[in-house]
């Protein structure tokens, strides 16, 4: 007869019934997590604009959203969706399986900025934490653009990112934090002096935020072609050493065969899976008819999901990040009285954080 272990660590790790739950709810069987995004606003009104030389309307991004979300979303564990145009129409329109975790975005999209042009997050108006856990999500977003030598949008992004967490906490829901690096002071996205920096950038960005949520989203540290493959894996390492958390990799825009190099690249280095937008689906939007969409949808973008899935599956569960197996978490268990224990010593920081305005 198994030996039964006590659900304490696993509680001091963070890991608490509504978080854990939502942790479950966003991965594969196995622990894995093959996420997809469908939250990006701006940069799909712009390929929306492009492709017809016309301002899309409300209704025609959120029927974009719920057509993507319904033909990708069978074939991953999480869906990532936002609030604003998202989440109501993709769960009406019955879209998204029972099967499939939803994560849904906190962050406003097009942040204010700096003296520098360094961009400060803020809480999507009329949104918040209270809200996403009120709708049945599984889990918080937030987007932290974060520069740790950009001294006043990194100190602002730090403090917006540890109450969005104590938030998460108080609401026990679970928490996935994506820092992205970005141009400042006069830098172009294509500037040498961003380039050279983006793998540092990445790495220390995980070494300071990385244990302020519950899976951590990174950036990919370096640019395939610029450094071998040898420096990248490298870099690699030092991004896996210097996560606290079990970690998935995003995809940045880059091409799909780009990324999906990138991700056998990362799943190696002990990265614990994706959630990957644009690189699955951008040419989506090169399609002017509802139709020619929706095949591609069905076809090329479903193909994508099911070849990363396919390597994500293999990779390092996220449970194994904190030296647990499947048969170990198969015979944990909590002490009798547990359920009145449960969720105090909260009340004062939620307080706190619902008169910064992001509770």
């Amino acid at each position: 007869m198994s030996t039964s272990h006590s659900v304490t660590r696993l509680f001091g790790l963070g890991l608490t019934p509504g978080k854990l739950r939502g942790l479950q709810r966003i991965s594969n069987a196995n622990g894995t997590l093959t996420m997809v995004a469908t939250d990006q606003n701006s940069s799909m009104i712009s390929m929306m604009k492009k492709a017809t030389g016309k301002e899309p309307t409300y209704a025609e991004v959120a029927d974009a959203k719920v057509m993507l979300s319904r033909a990708l979303s069978p074939h991953c564990s999480g869906l990532l969706v936002d609030g604003y145009y998202g989440y109501a129409s993709t769960v009406a329109a019955y879209a998204v399986p029972a099967s499939t975790g939803l994560l849904i975005r906190v962050e406003k999209s097009g942040a204010s900025k700096n003296a520098a042009g360094a961009p400060c997050g803020e809480v999507e108006p009329g949104w918040g934490v209270g809200k996403i856990k009120s709708c049945g999500a599984d889990a918080v977003k937030l987007l932290a653009q974060f520069e740790p030598d950009e001294f006043d949008s990194a100190e602002k992004n730090f403090e917006f990112t540890r109450q969005i967490h104590e938030a998460c906490i108080h609401h026990d829901i679970l928490f996935l934090l994506e820092p992205i690096h970005f141009a400042y002071n006069g830098e172009k996205d294509d500037s040498e002096s961003k380039l050279k920096r983006k793998a540092s950038t990445v790495i220390e960005s995980a070494r300071i935020l990385s244990r302020y949520c519950d899976v951590y989203k990174a950036e990919f540290p370096g640019t395939l072609g610029r450094e071998s493959d040898a420096q990248l894996k490298d870099n690699l390492k030092k991004l896996n050493d210097a996560c606290v958390k079990p970690w998935v990799l995003l995809s940045a825009g880059v091409d799909y065969p780009q990324y999906k190099k990138q991700v056998e690249m990362a799943m190696a280095a002990g990265a614990s899976g994706v959630l990957g937008g644009r690189a699955f689906w951008k040419e989506f939007f090169t399609h002017t008819s509802p139709a020619d969409r929706q095949k591609f949808a069905e076809t090329e973008c479903v193909q994508r999901v099911k070849e990363v899935d396919a390597i994500v599956k293999s990779a390092t569960p996220w449970f194994a990040k904190y030296g647990y197996t499947m048969a170990d978490l198969h015979n944990l268990r909590a002490t009798e009285g547990w359920h009145a224990r449960y969720g105090g010593g909260v009340a004062g920081a939620a307080a706190k954080i619902e008169e910064g305005g992001v509770y």
